[in-house]
C-alpha cells in the first residue's frame, strides 16, 4: 500500500495518494491518530489531504473490509535560509549561487521572482543553483521543499562600466591610490591591474578607490569585476621605474 509523495510539511495540507487493492469505499485514512480529508476514492487508490503532524506517522486506510497499513509518512520541518552567496547576479544569468540554511535536503525548486530553476542539493544545509536571466532589481528568492517554502531577497545586477581612472601612473613597488569611475560598481568583487589583484574599497555605485599592487614597469589594463560582470577601463595604467 505505497504512498505517492510520502513526505510533506508539518503544517499538513498536502495532496497525497495511497495506492493498493480493495480500497473502494474507504471510510477513513489516518496519519497516526489524525484523520486526513479524503478527496477521491477508487478500488485501487485513496486521495487525501494530509493533516498536520511531526516526525514519522503510520498511515492506515479503513475500509468496510478491514484496515490496511500502516505505511510510513515523513513529516519534514519547513526550510530556513541563513545566507545566499553571492546575494546578487548578472541580468544575463549563469551565476552559481550557494544557499545555506536548514532542512534543505528535500528542495525541489528555487524561484527567482517569476523564474523557477532546479537546485543541486549538496546537503541538508546547502544548495547550489545557477541563476536564471532577470531584469535589473531585487526579486524574492524562494526555496521550495517538501516541508514548505522559505524566502529571502536576491538582486539582478546590470554589468559594470569602467569609464576612467586617475592618476594614470604609479611606481612599480605599488601603493598608488587610484580612483576608478564608472557605473554599476556597487557590487564590485575584484579589481585587477593586469593580472594582479588590488585591494579596493567601493565608495559608491560610480566610484572605487583601489591601491595599485606591485608590478613590473610597463602598461597594464585596469579591470573591474562585479556580481553583474566585468569591464576594463579605457586606456592603460603605467608603472614607472
Amino acid at each position: 500500500m505505497p504512498i505517492t509523495q510520502n513526505q510533506g510539511s508539518t503544517a499538513g495540507g498536502q495532496a497525497v495518494t495511497v495506492t493498493g487493492t480493495d480500497l473502494g469505499g474507504a471510510t477513513a485514512v489516518n496519519f497516526g491518530t489524525q484523520p486526513a480529508a479524503i478527496t477521491g476514492n477508487t478500488a485501487n487508490s485513496v486521495s487525501v489531504i494530509t493533516p498536520a503532524g511531526a516526525g514519522v506517522m503510520g498511515v492506515t486506510v479503513v475500509t468496510p473490509g478491514g484496515v490496511g497499513g500502516p505505511e510510513p509518512f515523513f513529516y519534514l520541518p519547513p526550510p530556513v535560509i541563513l545566507s545566499v552567496s553571492p546575494g546578487s547576479g548578472p541580468v544575463a544569468g549563469g551565476s552559481t549561487i550557494t544557499i545555506s540554511g536548514r532542512s534543505l535536503a528535500s528542495a525541489t525548486s528555487v524561484q527567482f521572482g517569476g523564474s523557477t530553476v532546479t537546485p543541486t542539493v549538496v546537503s541538508d544545509q546547502e544548495l547550489t543553483v545557477v541563476s536564471p536571466t532577470g531584469a535589473a532589481g531585487a526579486v524574492a528568492l524562494a526555496v521550495v521543499t517538501q516541508g514548505g517554502t522559505a524566502s529571502t531577497a536576491f538582486s539582478f545586477v546590470d554589468p559594470p562600466t569602467a569609464t576612467g581612472f586617475s592618476p594614470l601612473t604609479g611606481l612599480q613597488a605599488g601603493g598608488t591610490l587610484v580612483g576608478i569611475t564608472g557605473t554599476n560598481l556597487l557590487t564590485t568583487t575584484g579589481v585587477t591591474f593586469g593580472a594582479v589583484p588590488a585591494t579596493f574599497a567601493v565608495l559608491s555605485d560610480t566610484q572605487i578607490a583601489a591601491t595599485a599592487p606591485a608590478h613590473a614597469p610597463g602598461t597594464v589594463t585596469i579591470t573591474v569585476t562585479t556580481t553583474g560582470g566585468s569591464d576594463a577601463a579605457p586606456g592603460t595604467f603605467l608603472y614607472l621605474l
